[in-house]
């Protein structure tokens, strides 16, 4: 069975199948690197309650910056966000992104119970 939540006519906030919740891609307003990523954060927290999941449960994580020099500020945030020991599989690369004011998006799969 595939469950969808928050469906809209682009694409569902969650989608849970056999196991496994996909996050829609997450991004945020802010002036600094830190700021979008921290707000990125906090709604994929939301999302993985929603979910029934956890950031200890994360599957794999893709992200996108803009631009790889704020590769250092990205993991500044998300080093102190990814509990000890339950680091996801996870890649980073560059990419243009949705709007020209966007430093980076997030794309999370996680187990659920």
């Amino acid at each position: 069975m595939i469950e969808r939540i928050e469906t809209g006519a682009r694409s569902s906030k969650i989608v849970k199948h056999n196991g496994v919740a996909y996050l829609t891609g997450q991004v945020a307003e802010g002036e600094t690197i830190q700021e979008q990523v921290q707000v990125c954060l906090e709604k994929i927290d939301a999302l993985l309650e929603q979910a029934g999941s956890s950031r200890e449960k994360m599957l794999r994580v893709t992200i996108w910056l803009a631009d790889m020099s704020d590769f250092a500020g990205l993991n500044e945030v998300w080093n102190a966000w990814v509990p000890t020991g339950y680091a996801p599989a996870r890649a980073c690369g560059e990419a243009k992104l949705a709007r020209p004011e966007l430093k980076v998006e997030f794309i999370v799969d996680a187990a659920y119970d």
